[in-house]
């Protein structure tokens, strides 16, 4: 059984809105998802956008685009 699921393996949650950073679900949704049916999964999804929206989001480290993007901008010559 294949149960479609927003996650999309960035799981941090923000502690102020306690939505998880990388699919907008609170903790209790996340662990009771594969206990909802159907109908309330889709519900909930299409629910998580906006919760997005609301997120001040901040990358929580260098990624390698940026580490890449820094090195070529530092290995220029001023």
């Amino acid at each position: 059984m294949n149960i479609e699921s927003p996650c999309i393996l960035i799981c941090s949650i923000d502690m102020t809105t306690g939505y998880c950073f990388g699919c907008g679900r609170t903790r209790d949704e996340i662990a009771g998802w594969v206990g909802y049916s159907p109908e309330i999964r889709r519900d909930l999804m299409a629910e998580l956008p906006a919760r997005l929206e609301t997120m001040e989001r901040r990358p929580r480290r260098e990624t390698r685009r940026q580490r890449m993007a820094r090195e070529r901008s530092d290995a220029q010559p001023e």
